[in-house]
């Protein structure tokens, strides 16, 4: 069993390596950790926490469909006999809203009332939208998640809330108040919550313990400016507990302070320089090579690159307030890549010629050249078993210089394809 809070010591101190062996979102510790009386904490996917209102318990983010059953035993291991009351979900991601159904069994079991859940207004449209879209967030999420498994799904079936809200909603149990408030940030649906007789903060993913999750490029709109403020409204609280959604717990008003307010520096910083040179006309492309990103910030414990990249969230402010088009003026009605690809491959002198310079790119540590060449190359020979095992050393070695893991593993995903002669293991070729 892992020791939530000796771990969130060495996290904070810089001590654990949150690129690979403690990564705030992949990596799972077995049982659970009492924080503080009352107070239990599980880290699977994502953070989950139960607290003992005096009154029932009550469920701060539920989990995914895959940890359930863990979820349960857990807390029943640690409160055999006390009801789970209700549940608040901080959005509608996957890896948040799962653990309620096992409880809600029991109750009917034992003839207690059901748990209620708490959410806001929005979480049920995205439900609807996920089941909209199943094949779609299968395909995007093998990619991201470097699931390897074939007859991986998407779920399509969820526990829609009891009791939603829009703005801020106040419910008490026992002797604690759950203060809801909404906040844009990852989603547009998201619920931080606070516990002031505790002085507990509840972000969800508005806090990861590392670079904000306001980039992903495979994902629907974020925003980078509102997570700011959201942060911000936390930060004038004074929690002095902070369970973070991705990652190990913040204990201390002094360093809740400075995680807070230094997350939200480093998504305004980002915002402020890209929409300031797009007030001046510049396309996407000169924009993403110009913003200089706050690596000082950066090199925090709590906000290493090691999930979202950074100039991702540049792409997500462009296209928050800048629409689809890049600014580059043959994309806007471009022929196909495989007509473009055999047009510059012809000019080159050929496949083999391109790919021999894809290869001396990408020994030279040009991984995003060596990318775009060896892409081309595919395009105009698709079925060119040469250029499959040079993309697959191309994109492998790319993936292999990333911190970020959601850009290793979708860079990964293309090598793994190309392995098998294809293009992408997760959608046609």
């Amino acid at each position: 069993m892992a020791d939530l809070l000796e771990l969130a010591e060495k996290a904070w101190n810089g001590e654990l390596d949150t690129t690979f062996d403690h990564h705030p979102v992949h990596t799972f510790y077995e049982g659970s950790c009492e924080l503080a009386p009352g107070l239990l904490a599980m880290k699977g996917l994502a953070g989950l926490f139960v607290i003992d209102s005096g009154d029932g318990l009550v469920l701060l983010d539920a989990g995914m469909w895959l940890e359930a059953g863990r979820v349960y035993e857990e807390v029943r291991k640690w409160r055999p006999d006390t009801p789970l009351v209700a549940a608040i979900f901080s959005h509608h991601h996957v890896d948040h809203v799962f653990a309620v159904e096992r409880f809600e069994a029991e109750a009917a079991e034992k003839g207690w009332p059901a748990p209620l859940v708490y959410a806001h207004e929005a979480v049920s449209g995205h439900f609807e939208r996920y089941r909209r879209s199943v094949g779609w967030n299968t395909a995007i999420n093998r990619r991201q998640f470097a699931i390897d498994v074939p007859d991986f799904t998407f779920p399509s079936r969820y526990r829609h809330p009891d009791v939603t809200f829009r703005d801020r909603l106040t419910f008490r149990r026992g002797s604690l108040s759950f203060c809801l408030h909404h906040g844009r940030g990852e989603t547009d649906d998201h619920t931080w919550t606070w516990i002031p007789e505790r002085k507990i903060l509840v972000p969800g993913d508005l806090f990861i313990y590392a670079v904000p999750n306001a980039g992903n490029p495979q994902k629907v709109q974020r925003y980078v400016s509102d997570w700011a403020e959201a942060l911000e409204q936390m930060d004038a609280l004074a929690p002095e507990l902070m369970l973070c959604g991705h990652g190990l717990p913040i204990i201390g008003a002094d360093r809740i302070h400075e995680a807070l307010s230094a997350t939200a520096a480093l998504l305004r910083s980002i915002e402020d320089q890209t929409l300031a040179l797009m007030n001046k006309g510049w396309p996407l492309d000169r924009i993403l090579h110009a913003v200089k990103l706050p690596w000082e910030l950066m090199q925090k414990p709590y906000l290493r690159p090691v999930y979202d990249d950074p100039r991702f969230l540049i792409r997500m402010v462009w296209r928050r307030y800048g629409g689809w088009w890049d600014g580059e003026f043959d994309t806007l009605l471009p022929a196909t890549k495989a007509e473009q690809a055999a047009q510059w491959i012809a000019l080159a002198g050929g496949t083999a010629v391109v790919i021999e310079r894809a290869v001396a790119l990408s020994k030279d540590g040009r991984h995003d050249l060596a990318c775009h060449l060896v892409e081309a190359a595919y395009h105009a020979a698709p079925d060119d078993k040469e250029v499959h095992r040079v993309r697959a050393d191309v994109y492998r070695a790319n993936s292999q210089a990333q911190t970020s893991s959601m850009a290793r593993n979708i860079l990964n995903h293309a090598a793994l394809a190309s392995d098998e002669n294809r293009r992408d293991l997760a959608g046609c070729d």
